[in-house]
């Protein structure tokens, strides 16, 4: 007698809000500096296609929502024209595989340079004191401009960039935005006084979707949804690594190793659409 095959939790439909999703492995925003110019370029058409299921949620890299949010080289945006018309047809190849996309809008507040800042000025912040820290191979020392302290009669100009930002994001076509309020950027640096140890307690109190991310593999993120400590689980590293994750983690298929040396460089093709996947013909 045949034993009947178990449906993995990652891989059980779900309804976020209006979206039926056909599983639960999401694209992260994965910051790739390949938009030059800090203008969406026409090979993350590709790039986001391949990770593309019909019916499956993508988040797409945090960008800027005005000229003073940028922190880092080639970081796409979404306060000009240029940049709203340069998203489409990249928003267009997500939704033609029948993707769900949405765009992560960030401000990096003091997490930058003059070098980045109209005019060579000071980032801004909710405070006056520079930022010290790691860049992103974990080796070098981030060197950031001492920023200047945003006054209160500013802030609604910064709140109005988001607004606009997301506005924009839907003229590109996107179906959604999620706001950036992590990770030591300008929101986080007007309400990190300490790092919660857990998440747990927000997802008891939480009664909407609740995504969680961060070091998951394939056992630990069924474990997160079986055990409903989470609805959704984002997959970076991994994502990036394997354009058809899902399909593997279906079929508990070996994962391609991922180049941690190419996460941040600007060729259009190596580190980026190159990783291999399991079928010869990825588009059948």
């Amino acid at each position: 007698m045949a034993t009947e095959q178990r449906t993995l939790p990652l891989l059980t439909p779900y309804k976020m809000g209006k979206f039926d999703l056909s599983h639960r492995v999401v694209l992260a925003p994965l910051t790739r500096q390949r938009s030059y110019g800090n203008v969406p370029q026409p090979h993350a058409i590709l790039y986001y296609s391949q990770r593309t299921t019909k019916g499956g949620l993508l988040i797409a890299e945090a960008t800027g929502i005005s000229d003073t949010a940028q922190g880092y080289k080639d970081t796409p945006g979404i306060w000009t024209k240029e940049q709203v018309e340069a998203w489409k047809p990249i928003v267009d190849a997500v939704h033609a595989k029948g993707g769900i996309f949405f765009l992560q809008i960030w401000h990096c507040g003091r997490v930058s340079n003059t070098g980045f800042q109209p005019n060579g000025q000071a980032p801004i912040s909710s405070s006056d004191k520079p930022l010290h820290s790691l860049s992103p191979n974990g080796v070098n020392t981030n060197k950031f401009s001492p920023p200047r302290r945003l006054g209160t009669e500013e802030i609604p100009q910064v709140v109005n960039d988001f607004r606009i930002a997301a506005r924009n994001a839907v003229e590109a076509g996107f179906d959604g935005v999620e706001i950036h309020g992590a990770h030591g950027y300008l929101i986080d640096q007007f309400q990190e006084i300490e790092t919660p140890k857990s998440l747990l307690p927000m997802r008891n109190a939480f009664n909407g979707t609740f995504l969680a991310a961060g070091g998951y593999g394939r056992e630990d993120g069924n474990n997160a949804v079986e055990e409903n400590r989470a609805d959704l689980v984002v997959y970076g590293r991994w994502f990036l690594a394997n354009p058809d994750l899902p399909r593997r983690f279906e079929i508990d298929a070996p994962l391609n190793k991922y180049d941690r040396s190419t996460f941040y460089t600007s060729d259009r093709v190596v580190g980026y659409t190159d990783y291999p996947f399991l079928e010869l013909n990825p588009t059948v």
